[in-house]
């Protein structure tokens, strides 16, 4: 429930451009190729680069190991989107709402398979040089590398990218791309140079230049539309996907591009077989749902506990026309929660956060409104081997003892915060709403005649901002637990655009977001919690950030062993969750799919990736024999 745009992308999309910081991490240790006339004496070529250890693919390797590299290309894969609108097809500013996929029409230089962590490989480029150190790389772009209008991806579009992304594009990343890339020069038509800053960790240099989007300057040219307005036809990618048709806040359908340049690259054989991509717009999930059991789409990741549990009860299904089908889902959760807006005066001191956080009741809210499906997350990191537990490990206190001035104290003494659990047979757990109360009581507040608490004669109000009504009858419990102890609580039901406008004007007090990090943390921490972009971050939504706070996450960009990263991201990871600026939600061990039963896909998929819309395909008889039979 409440999965937002960029965890769709990322789960549809598990090879995902290495810019991402949901996806951070696809970095690595490399395998050199010798060159018969290598530039400089200790410069590495190589099909692509790996973090820690040697790349697992060889250079002549045909396919990914868990596609079909023989899947039929064909059919339409369609599915529905009800959490919220949208009015533009640009996901590269902050003006308006961008449509889910709108990056689809876009590739980088380097990709991550789905298989492993820590690995990125030529997509655009052909091969890539650097030094050791990393001071520089070199990408050497395919010949036949070409944009879908027909005409040729160059160096010079690359440089062309990184500058208007480095200018115009999102504030924090502007902020986090100066860090790392120092300059690019354009060598010839087919190479591009970029440059890295000296203070920049090693770590990540070359995925960062790696997972830059590429466009056609030429069609941003010709558009006469600034690149950081909201526009509804796309700068033209290298995609395997262009745009077909837009019906703003209706439907979107991407058709592939049967001339799509790298067709029969082993990158890409077995991927995006479907001919069209269908994405179907819809007010609530109710209606969505309807409009599944109807036909009108044909493949639905549920994100409803309540639906999974009680409406998958159709003639469609019984008749064997749909699948119904959990997946074990390995990945990283996506950080769901409620997040507590830093900024606010009111929410400054952590036993206020404390108290709010004491006031959800997960079991009684799984039990009753999930039917038990779904965990309640802690870390950061949950389900991966970044997870801090306990009491901090000497090697994290070498971390931490440095910023003892600047960090809470129960960090050392404390096993790592996390929220113990509730009654789940009562919505207000009572042993909890008395440590609540006392909390706020140790913080200023004092009850009033009217049972609200008052501190400076100013009760506590919070207001949870909130645009889908899915979400009432979780949040409405909560908000009455917070009254129960004298909070002034509400829910205030706002629609999609006014949601996401005051979450960017920092104009709330909780609202739900996704926090989701990546195996190999690097510098797009800084855009989720450093303080120097806290105030114009769209992923630092609760505004954390402080110098201690800053010291630990370069602290994670700077490993250069997997092990020294595991260890300082434990140490973020008790950093952060003492800071108690969120209230973990939920997420699922498992991904809830059903499907019309004209869907294949590999098995076993590989362990970081659903894949729907990369490498499943479509069974053109199956798909004869359902619409036969009436079933859409």
């Amino acid at each position: 429930m409440g999965r937002n745009i960029r965890e769709i992308v990322r789960s549809a999309f598990p090879i995902v451009n290495v810019r991402s910081a949901s996806a951070a991490a696809v970095c690595g240790t490399l395998i050199a190729l010798a060159l018969p006339e290598a530039p400089l004496a200790q410069t590495v070529r190589s099909h692509g680069v790996s973090t820690f250890g040697d790349l697992s693919l060889p250079v002549d390797f045909e396919h990914l190991p868990y596609v079909n590299p023989d899947a039929p290309k064909g059919g339409e894969m369609s599915l529905s989107w009800s959490s919220g609108s949208f009015d533009s097809i640009h996901p590269y500013t902050r003006k308006g709402r961008s449509a889910v996929l709108s990056s689809i029409f876009f590739e980088s230089m380097l990709e991550n398979p789905s298989h492993v962590v820590g690995e990125a490989y030529c997509l655009l480029c052909e091969y890539i040089e650097y030094p050791e150190d990393r001071e520089w790389v070199i990408f050497s772009i395919r010949d036949e590398a070409r944009f879908s209008d027909g005409s040729n991806l160059t160096a010079h579009d690359a440089m062309f990218s990184y500058e208007i992304l480095r200018d115009e594009g999102l504030p924090s990343f502007r902020a986090s791309i100066v860090k790392t890339i120092a300059g690019a020069e354009v060598l010839d038509d087919r190479r591009i140079r970029f440059t890295f800053a000296e203070t920049a960790p090693i770590r990540g240099r070359i995925e960062a230049a790696g997972g830059l989007p590429v466009f056609s300057r030429a069609s941003h040219e010709a558009s006469g539309i600034a690149f950081s307005e909201s526009r509804l036809e796309p700068l033209t990618g290298s995609g395997a996907y262009v745009l077909d048709t837009i019906d703003v806040g209706t439907r979107t359908i991407f058709r592939r591009n049967p001339d799509y340049w790298a067709n029969d690259l082993p990158m890409t054989r077995g991927r995006n077989n479907f001919d069209t991509i269908r994405i179907e717009y819809y007010g609530d999930g109710n209606a969505a749902f309807e409009g599944f059991k109807a036909g009108s789409y044909h493949f639905r990741q549920e994100n409803s506990s309540k639906a999974w549990a009680t409406s998958y009860d159709f003639p469609g299904l019984h008749a064997g026309h749909v699948v119904r089908k959990e997946f074990p889902d390995d990945t990283i959760t996506s950080g769901q929660s409620f997040v507590i807006n830093l900024r606010r005066e009111k929410f400054q001191d952590v036993r206020v956060r404390d108290a709010i956080a004491l006031m959800f009741n997960f079991e009684w809210t799984n039990k009753t409104l999930f039917f038990d499906i779904y965990e309640q997350g802690s870390s950061f990191w949950q389900n991966s081997d970044l997870e801090a537990t306990g009491l901090p490990s000497p090697e994290e206190l070498k971390v931490l003892d440095p910023l003892r001035d600047g960090l809470r104290e129960e960090i050392f003494t404390q096993e790592v915060y996390t929220l113990t659990p509730s009654n789940p047979d009562e919505a207000r757990d009572r042993r909890k709403a008395r440590r609540a109360l006392r909390l706020l009581q140790d913080a200023g507040y004092e009850a009033g005649d009217d049972g609200l608490l008052r501190r400076n004669g100013e009760t506590l109000d919070v207001e949870f901002l909130n645009s889908s009504p899915l979400f009432d009858r979780i949040i409405n419990p909560y908000v009455e637990n917070l009254r129960s102890i004298g909070v002034d609580a509400r829910l205030s039901r706002v629609d999609d655009a006014q949601e996401t406008q005051r979450t960017r004007d920092h104009d709330f007090d909780i609202v739900t977001d996704h926090i989701p990090m990546g195996y190999e943390p690097g510098s797009e921490l800084r855009q989720y919690f450093g303080s120097e972009s806290k105030e114009v971050s769209v992923f630092n939504t609760a505004g954390v950030g402080n110098d201690a706070l800053d010291s630990v996450v370069e602290a994670v960009i700077a490993a250069e062993t997997r092990d020294e990263m595991i260890v300082a991201a434990r140490a973020l990871d008790r950093v952060l969750r003492w800071e108690r600026f969120r209230v973990p939600q939920w997420y699922n061990p498992n991904h809830l799919v059903a499907y019309f039963d004209m869907f294949e896909y590999p098995d076993p998929l590989p362990r970081y990736a659903l894949g729907f819309l990369d490498f499943w395909w479509w069974n053109a008889e199956k798909a004869k024999a359902l619409k036969a039979a009436g079933a859409f």
